[in-house]
């Protein structure tokens, strides 16, 4: 008989399904409402709810904020009943807070769940990333290369021309200079308003959604959650920290961060087996959103895990209560 307190990833991913479920439940009643906390607390609430029924041991590195800034699921928080494995928890109640809020696509709730210790506790400022799907050979493309550089390559790599590669890029000011060199390879890109972590997910899908790769700046939170998923997909994905103050550095090192230029790998954030979960919240080109119908409410979740590569798309239809 397996030791009770060891991460059997297979057993709990179902109870990991049911935590982002709920989550999408509570704040798909807020969707086109226009109010982004209001729909954040929902999710917040629900999921905390859902984690705290689970088995586990569980300690939240990735949430809402430090402790003084966020009331639940703060940084170093303890969910689950304490009775089953010591497991790190990463999540985003609801990524894409305006998204819901104004009913665009591809808001969706994020979580993921490893052992104890093999999710970095990434501080709470920006990283540069970049992901591409699976595949490719180590070393297709680095953070050393330029924009026009990484797309050359990777076209290169696929055998097809630079005009043929589509980038996904979070639409900010602070990407125009790199929007502007990417298109003058004869790429495309596709320019999201929020949701990065959906954003990194769409390389690994590229015949379903039409991305190549994702690159430009995020929060580092995000990264880790936007490598777990890839962990489970399949694919590359790199992140340097970027900091604009001495605060932000001191923020880094109380998380046990020491080489502040350290350029990471998807297996360097997520050092261990992990699953994942994300359910639609409003419909999008990785997953339906929730689906409401006369007495009843539909919701896809898209449930994964590292360890056996399994990605598995599930809907849950439950009556309207």
């Amino acid at each position: 008989m397996a030791d009770a307190k060891e991460f059997q990833d297979r057993l709990l991913s179902l109870g990991l399904a049911r935590v982002s479920e709920a989550a999408a439940l509570a704040s798909a009643r807020l969707v086109g409402r226009g109010d982004e906390k209001a729909a954040d607390q929902a999710a917040v609430n629900a999921m905390r709810e859902q984690l705290n029924l689970l088995d586990i041991a569980g300690v939240v590195v990735i949430g809402e904020g430090e402790r003084d800034e966020a009331p639940m699921l703060y940084i170093g928080e303890e969910v689950g009943t304490g009775n089953g494995p010591a497991v790190d928890i990463a999540l985003d109640p609801l990524e894409g807070t305006t998204l819901t809020a104004k009913d665009m696509p591809n808001a969706l709730t994020v979580i993921a769940m490893a052992p104890r210790g093999t999710l970095l506790h990434a501080p709470d400022v920006y990283m540069e990333k970049l992901a591409i799907g699976p595949g490719y050979k180590p070393g297709t493309v680095t953070m050393n290369m330029t924009p026009s550089e990484r797309v050359s390559a990777l076209a290169a790599a696929k055998g097809v021309s630079t005009k043929d590669i589509t980038v996904c890029v979070l639409e900010r000011l602070r990407h125009e200079e790199m929007i502007r060199e990417i298109r003058s390879t004869g790429a495309a890109i596709r320019l999201i308003t929020d949701g990065d972590v959906a954003g990194v997910m769409h390389c690994a899908e590229p015949e379903v959604t039409g991305i190549d790769m994702y690159m430009g700046s995020g929060g580092a939170p995000e990264g880790v959650l936007a490598a777990a998923a890839l962990k489970c997909m399949g694919g590359e994905f790199f992140g340097k920290l970027l900091f604009r103050n001495d605060d932000e550095r001191g923020r880094a090192a109380k998380a046990g961060i020491t080489n502040f230029d350290r350029v990471y790998t998807r297996d360097d954030l997520v050092r261990g087996d992990v699953i994942f979960a994300a359910t639609g919240v409003t419909s999008g080109s990785l997953l339906a959103g929730i689906k409401s119908e006369p007495g009843w409410i539909t919701t896809e979740t898209l449930l994964m895990r590292s360890k056996t590569g399994s990605v598995r798309r599930m809907s849950y239809r439950s009556p309207v209560k």
